[in-house]
């Protein structure tokens, strides 16, 4: 089964941008918080958030064109390769998200986005954030525009959830982590 370790040292083979990193470990974040949520385990869950954009940096155009055969040669199983894929649902692919872990990468993949740029906006980051506060920006098309927020809602609708409640759960994890995640408050 994946680690956390693992993940990193597999996303240190073809990712060297910070802003890629940055995202690994947003996503890293929320899927623990999901996985909590789903009563599945934190750790694997995390390991895959971090790992989804395993060839972005490589390949953007192709992106997991060129992830299923590297993965499955460093020893991934075929359900976790099977999880990083569905996460290009719609958008890269046709393989449709069937499980929590890979209806939860799917939606989080955006939304993670969105709040770690309402959580810049605001003087104590991402520590004091409200729900409330995060649906007046996921309501705001202008804002983090390149956050495609009907993927967002298809996830959430897969997961048979509501917008604000995945949000709440991944705002709630990310809290823990602000520091790492660069949404801590402002010096």
């Amino acid at each position: 089964m994946l680690t956390l370790e693992r993940a990193k040292e597999l996303l240190n083979t073809t990712t060297t941008e910070p802003h890629l990193f940055l995202h690994a470990k947003n996503v890293m974040v929320a899927m623990g918080g999901l996985a909590k949520h789903f009563g599945e385990d934190a750790a694997h869950w995390m390991a895959i958030g971090y790992l989804h954009d395993y060839d972005y940096e490589q390949y953007p155009e192709e992106h997991l064109q060129h992830t299923e055969e590297p993965l499955r040669a460093a020893g991934l199983e075929e359900w976790e390769i099977r999880a990083i894929l569905a996460h290009g649902h719609s958008i890269i692919n046709d393989i449709e998200p069937q499980t929590n872990l890979e209806k939860s990468l799917f939606t989080v993949d955006e939304l993670t986005g969105i709040i770690q740029a309402a959580a810049r906006m605001r003087p104590a980051g991402i520590t004091d954030m409200e729900i409330s506060s995060f649906m007046k920006k996921f309501k705001d098309k202008k804002f983090a525009a390149k956050c495609d927020r009907a993927l967002i809602k298809q996830g959430c609708e897969m997961l048979g959830m509501e917008v604000k409640d995945v949000a709440a759960i991944c705002i709630e994890a990310m809290k823990e982590y602000a520091e790492e995640l660069q949404i801590g408050p402002k010096a």
